[in-house]
């Protein structure tokens, strides 16, 4: 989930806009895990079908 969504339960707002200590602390912390965190699993398996769908296309090309 990314923290755009987020809500705070420490002040009730948004954590994107990090009105507090608790929300810029959670801020952060979703910003150092990387890019793919906020994917969800059934997302992930999706890229990778897709992924696995384009190399064995390519494959095929190759032959």
């Amino acid at each position: 989930m990314t923290y755009d969504r987020l809500v705070c339960a420490n002040c009730a707002a948004p954590v994107s806009e990090g009105r507090c200590r608790v929300c810029r602390a959670s801020r952060e912390r979703m910003q150092e895990q990387g890019p793919f965190a906020g994917l969800s699993p059934a997302m992930l398996i999706a890229l990778m079908v897709i992924l696995v769908a384009a190399l064995a296309l390519l494959a095929h090309q190759a032959v």
